[in-house]
């Protein structure tokens, strides 16, 4: 068997007296869609901040692409290839989705921030820009200020910017919160394509999207790691249903 482009082992982080991440261990082999679910509380946001570097974990350790990056700098890490979206849209509102977009192909070849106005003109940056933009199907709002954009269509972007670092691993963090139905299955359409392209971990509490999508499922409760297996090991799990009962009853109904 291959050895995982990502391998995370024993990883504790505490807040005080909170224990966020409990010794917790995954795999996520190289091509697959792993899913991270569990309630609210239950530490995937912190793990997923541990993972590409806003926090660092009190004891445990991050293998990425056979490399230890344990205590390496968030930069340092995109730079091997791990891109990241957030729950709340993180995207520079009066610059043009173009702009945004641009300045992560700017980020990632290495190119200087002190010229952006000139920046705005360089060949190579505006053609690797709207290439993200419609691989994600946003070419026709290339121009557009990203306050104009829909929230969806800030979502879509999102990944554009992210797709822009050229990434081996993307790391996403609730791409479906605050969409509509509609959204939401064009979401879940362009997750499908991009799963052929990159390695994701997607952390999401649309169990719908989940199960459409997932190679593999980690459930996280407290902080610990309850079951990890395929989607329909989980479904049949029953340590998951009953973390899910109260006030998870949507969960219930699909796992």
């Amino acid at each position: 068997m291959a050895d995982p482009l990502l391998s995370v082992e024993n990883l504790v982080r505490r807040f005080g007296g909170i224990v966020a991440t409990d010794n917790l261990s995954l795999d996520v082999a190289k091509g697959e869609l792993h899913a991270i679910i569990g309630p609210n509380g239950a530490g995937k946001t912190t793990l997923i901040s541990q993972l590409t570097g806003q926090l660092l974990p009190n004891s445990g350790a991050i293998r990425f692409a056979g490399r230890d990056i344990t205590r390496l700098p968030a930069w340092r890490r995109s730079a091997l290839g791990l891109a990241r979206s957030f729950q709340i849209t993180s995207l520079l509102p009066e610059f043009s989705a173009a702009d945004n977009v641009a300045l992560a192909v700017q980020a990632c070849d290495g190119h200087s921030f002190h010229f952006w106005g000139n920046a705005r003109k360089e060949s190579g940056l505006r053609t690797a820009a709207h290439a993200a933009l419609t691989r994600v199907g946003l070419e026709h709002r290339a121009d557009t200020v990203v306050s104009k954009l829909s929230h969806g269509e800030q979502r879509e972007l999102e990944l554009a910017v992210a797709l822009a670092t050229k990434p081996q691993l993307l790391l996403l963090d609730e791409p479906m919160a605050g969409l509509g139905i509609a959204e939401s299955a064009r979401m879940v359409k362009l997750l499908q394509e991009l799963r052929r392209e990159v390695t994701i971990v997607l952390v999401e509490h649309d169990m719908d999207a989940v199960f459409a999508l997932a190679d593999r499922i980690t459930v996280l409760v407290y902080g610990r790691v309850i079951a990890s297996d395929v989607p329909a090991a989980v479904r049949q799990n029953e340590e998951v249903k009953r973390a899910y009962l109260g006030d998870q009853h949507a969960v219930v109904r699909h796992v």
